[in-house]
């Protein structure tokens, strides 16, 4: 039976996809519009089959014969508001295991706007009847590829907090956790925190995108209102202050889980490894 990969193509869903492949497992890819070109990337093996989120009934053909399901429980930077209806009409259609890839922030009261605005889908994959897994990465590697255009054009990144520590995660590194879970027994009702292997600063993030590319990039450290007024246009407001605030503690975000290596037995990569795997995409 084939696994459904919801988010495909996107940066997680994407290296799930071709890890799966690779593991000879059959896979079906849904995707908002199966003509695009990130969708013509996908390995040739795979079924890439339309669906949106927005309106959970697209989404039945999908579901059919399927058994094990990812689901990206993330629309831009809010959570997936139809995903009850969505994980109700994968248990009518069969699915039996899922895993959830969201966002949790445990130093966060529920009452927080953004923790409040995820915990009820929190629940409702809890109750759903289904074999569940939720992941909850730290921060994206992936995420300074929004500094590629100014990298690219003027060898600069600005940005606020030089030395803001994160124990950020290469994608591949949750694909491989979401992989184990969902092709192997003993993850269900277990959550994951996968994050890089150690704590870097933003300052020595730029340095190593900038090795990677052999020649220098400059960091410009912004202020956090110029970071505000940077960002406007971005981010939603609440992501903006979200960010704003969390910079105010320059290790808080550099929690080092054991969640990658211990679930799929191998050290998480490094920035440095992120860096020259992406290398092509700041030059």
């Amino acid at each position: 039976m084939p696994i459904l990969v919801t988010g495909a193509t996107g940066t997680v869903g994407g290296s799930l996809v071709r890890q799966l492949v690779a593991a000879g497992h059959e896979v079906r890819a849904l995707t908002r519009d199966p003509a695009s070109p990130a969708a013509a990337s996908l390995p040739r093996q795979v079924e890439v089959v339309p669906g949106d989120f927005a309106t959970p009934r697209t989404l039945v053909p999908a579901l059919r014969g399927v058994e094990r399901m990812h689901l990206v429980a993330m629309d831009g930077y809010g959570p997936l508001t139809t995903g009850p209806e969505i994980l109700e009409l994968a248990r009518q259609a069969g699915v039996r295991r899922v895993t959830h890839l969201g966002h949790n922030d445990p130093s966060r009261d529920d009452d927080d706007p953004i923790e409040a605005d995820h915990r009820p889908l929190h629940r409702a994959i809890e109750n759903s009847g289904l074999e569940w897994t939720h992941l909850f990465p730290g921060e994206f590697m992936a995420n300074t590829s929004e500094w590629a255009q100014s990298i690219r054009a003027e060898g600069v990144v600005r940005a606020p907090f030089g030395d803001w520590s994160s124990a950020m995660v290469h994608e591949a590194d949750i694909a491989a956790v979401a992989l184990v879970a969902l092709t192997e027994d003993g993850h269900a009702g277990r959550t994951y925190w996968p994050t890089g292997p150690e704590p870097v600063r933003r300052r020595d993030v730029v340095r190593m995108l900038g090795e990677a590319i052999g020649r220098e990039v400059r960091f410009d450290e912004l202020t956090p209102e110029q970071a505000r007024e940077h960002w406007q246009g971005w981010y939603p407001e609440e992501v903006i202050e979200w960010f704003l605030t969390m910079g105010e503690h320059p290790d808080g975000n550099a929690w080092v889980a054991p969640d990658v290596e211990e679930v799929t037995g191998r050290p998480g990569r490094t920035f440095r490894q992120w860096a020259a795997d992406h290398a092509d995409d700041f030059r």
